[in-house]
């Protein structure tokens, strides 16, 4: 009877955590598109983003957080704070929408673990509309403010955010090292899987 109870526990532990990997976009890597067309591209370009900022600013403490490498430097927090900015960006080109304080409104007070869903909520919601995405020089990068409009077309979106973003989170990954806390070593940058013991 005990060992029937612990394996029980054990399927319900095993389910429940399988939920809770679930839960958020990028734990491992959708499948790639089958065609090579140019939205497709970019969709998985995002797709990689995706995948390494999950694996970068998951299981983070306060103090990651709180690291920064310099008195000058952004914090881990503030850097993520950036890179929801830069996913803002990436979203709302891909909606053609103009990025303004409507749009890209960051500044409310929101969690860690808020920030990161909505980053990874925003990128894979841009991977799929880029996925169907034929033409791209309709997508172009558009900043409004109340006195001016200034565009850019999509070539900047690549040498931009999402280059950006992936600095970041690059950055996100050697400052958790520097505090002890590295990224999951079962995490496949390369396959985009997660490989378990």
């Amino acid at each position: 009877m005990k060992t029937l109870l612990t394996t029980l526990f054990l399927i319900l532990f095993s389910m429940t955590q399988a939920q809770n990997v679930s839960s958020l976009p990028y734990y491992e890597l959708p499948n790639a598109p089958t065609e090579y067309t140019n939205g497709a591209i970019v969709s998985r370009m995002i797709d990689g983003l995706g995948f390494r900022f999950y694996w970068a600013s998951e299981g983070l403490t306060d103090k990651d957080l709180n690291y920064k490498a310099n008195p000058d430097g952004r914090t881990s927090l503030e850097t993520i704070d950036h890179i929801l900015d830069l996913s803002h960006y990436i979203l709302n080109t891909a909606l053609n929408q103009p990025n303004n304080s409507e749009t890209t409104n960051t500044k409310k007070p929101i969690s860690y673990q808020g920030k990161r869903k909505k980053t990874l909520e925003n990128l894979q919601q841009a991977s799929e509309i880029y996925l169907k995405t034929i033409d791209l020089t309709k997508n172009k990068i558009v900043f409004k403010t109340n006195k001016k409009e200034t565009s850019f077309p999509f070539w900047n979106m690549l040498n931009g955010p999402i280059a950006d973003a992936l600095t970041h989170c690059g950055q996100l990954a050697i400052y958790r090292r520097t505090t002890g806390n590295p990224i999951n070593k079962n995490a496949n940058v390369l396959t985009g899987k997660v490989k378990t013991n």
